[in-house]
């Protein structure tokens, strides 16, 4: 990847960070941990690899994306708001209660979004239903789910994982967020699921492990995804992040997966997230 698109991409990762911290501030609730994790795939996925067009959010020929880990809908918002499916402005409404913006996904009031979620293990159900639908249509868009990677303690995820390589779903990509937190704590000592990889790779999936933070890692696994497109097999990147990523006291931090920034907090994340951001464009400059 060129120095001048990873920059790009870099900034739009801090502003889609911006975002989620508005969003949970005016809120006061919300999961900024996983939201930040997520932000640097999704701002790839929105503004490099899938094929959309924010002035016409259900064009039947796009390319499809499910966050299955619902409750991270402040990355999402603020990646389609950054994106121009909606006014950014309208961020900060997050969860009120006159507000389009919910507290998870919902694809009946959100331009942009193309299910509703938050029952954690089944936006790959629908997903794997999405692409079969697409595959018996005869067309050739693609299929992103995002999964954390507490959410594939859930028996559904493995059904679905099961039925995907039944039907031989290789235009269906999925993306477990493997910051290693969830709710409770540490997801090895809760429920663990490592080795993640050996498990898909037993399901009869391609498997690629990436840096979730590193944008030319994340554009080799959706390249390797495209290599393996018509390999009938489905793909699965392991995304390696870190829960709060890019504000300094939520990293790593369990106590960050579901609560929203007083205001000194708050202001401090985004003086944080700017800095960042004025390093970057001085070197673009």
């Amino acid at each position: 990847m060129d120095v001048i698109r990873e920059q790009t991409l870099e900034r739009l990762a801090i502003m889609t960070r911006e975002g989620i911290l508005r969003s949970v501030y005016g809120a006061k609730a919300g999961h900024p941990g996983g939201s930040l994790s997520a932000a640097d795939v999704l701002t790839y996925l929105y503004f490099d690899q899938m094929k959309i067009d924010p002035l016409n959010p259900r064009w039947k020929d796009r390319d499809r994306f499910v966050l299955s880990k619902g409750h991270t809908a402040p990355a999402l918002y603020s990646v389609l708001a950054l994106r121009g499916y909606f006014p950014q402005r309208d961020l900060p409404t997050l969860r009120h209660i006159d507000s389009y913006l919910q507290g998870h996904p919902n694809m009946n009031t959100v331009p942009g979004v193309d299910m509703s979620t938050g029952s954690l293990g089944q936006g790959l159900s629908t997903g794997a239903g999405m692409a079969l639908g697409l595959k018996l249509q005869g067309k050739d868009e693609n299929v992103y789910v995002m999964v954390g990677d507490g959410e594939i303690e859930e028996g559904q995820i493995w059904e679905a994982v099961l039925f995907a390589h039944q039907f031989q779903l290789d235009h269906l990509c999925v993306i477990v967020d493997v910051n290693g937190l969830q709710l409770d704590g540490p997801t090895e000592t809760i429920m663990d699921t490592y080795p993640i990889a050996d498990k898909f790779r037993s399901f009869g999936w391609n498997v690629k492990v990436i840096d979730g933070h590193d944008f030319s890692s994340i554009e080799e696994g959706f390249d390797d995804f495209e290599a393996h497109r018509h390999s009938r097999k489905p793909t699965v990147l392991l995304a390696r992040t870190i829960k709060g990523k890019g504000v300094s006291y939520m990293e790593n931090r369990v106590e960050w997966h579901g609560k929203a920034p007083n205001e000194e907090q708050f202001n401090r994340g985004m003086a944080e997230l700017a800095q960042a951001r004025e390093r970057l464009e001085a070197m673009q400059s």
